[in-house]
């Protein structure tokens, strides 16, 4: 297994609302680990740092987070759970870490990801991605970045399913259901009838609207 991606973070005492707002003037992220055990931890990371390590590990891969307490330092290994993002500046609020073990599998979405040009894209197909994400089990340091699909034999009307996908070694799907993830459509068309229905309707509403001669004249 390779070395995994370190991140000093630091226990945070104090919590609320207010806390959190001093956090994030003073250039901190407030966050919180968890795991499957129970276990909770208030967490302040400063944003450098985490900008460095969400843009190269994503939610995907794991990283060890380091911090000291009572006088020890300890390592923990989690995933970037869930990100709290400001509604228009470009602020993260808040970050919630998932505590793992490599030992473990764990179920994580990833994203999905399309390569090649589908046969169907000469009659004007267009490549639809039903699920934008898929639910994997594997181990932590076996998730994959993304679920890649190659849709370069579809044609117009076919679809690439569950059971048709091609997933890194020893991840798997747990889906009861065999549901189409990627599929080619046609291209959309405006009906003609539709168009010519709302040709009536402009024509009748033109008929109907009296010219300035026949407006009454205001008092």
């Amino acid at each position: 297994m390779s070395e995994l991606y370190n991140l000093k973070v630091e226990v945070r005492n104090e919590t609320g609302k207010s806390s959190a707002r001093k956090l994030r003037k003073s250039d901190y992220i407030p966050g919180v680990y968890y795991d499957s055990q129970g276990a909770t931890l208030p967490l302040k990371v400063r944003n450098g740092p985490f900008y460095k390590a969400w843009n190269q590990v994503g939610t995907t891969n794991v990283v060890e987070l380091e911090y000291f307490q009572d006088g020890e330092s300890y390592k923990k290994p989690c995933l970037i759970w869930s990100i709290d993002r400001h509604p228009y500046k470009k602020i993260y609020m808040h970050v919630d870490f998932y505590g793992v073990d490599l030992t473990k599998e764990v179920t994580v979405a990833v994203p999905v990801e399309v390569k090649g040009t589908p046969k169907g894209a000469e009659d004007d197909g267009v490549i639809n991605i039903f699920r934008e994400t898929l639910d994997l089990t594997c181990l932590p340091a076996n998730i994959p970045s993304q679920v890649v699909i190659d849709v370069s034999k579809l044609e117009i009307g076919d679809n690439i399913y569950i059971e048709d996908l091609k997933l890194p070694a020893g991840a798997k799907v747990t889906y009861e259901e065999n549901f189409a993830v990627v599929g080619l459509i046609p291209p959309m068309q405006e009906e003609p009838e539709a168009e010519a229905e709302e040709e009536e309707v402009q024509e009748g509403a033109e008929d109907q609207e009296p010219s300035k001669e026949e407006q009454p004249a205001e008092e």
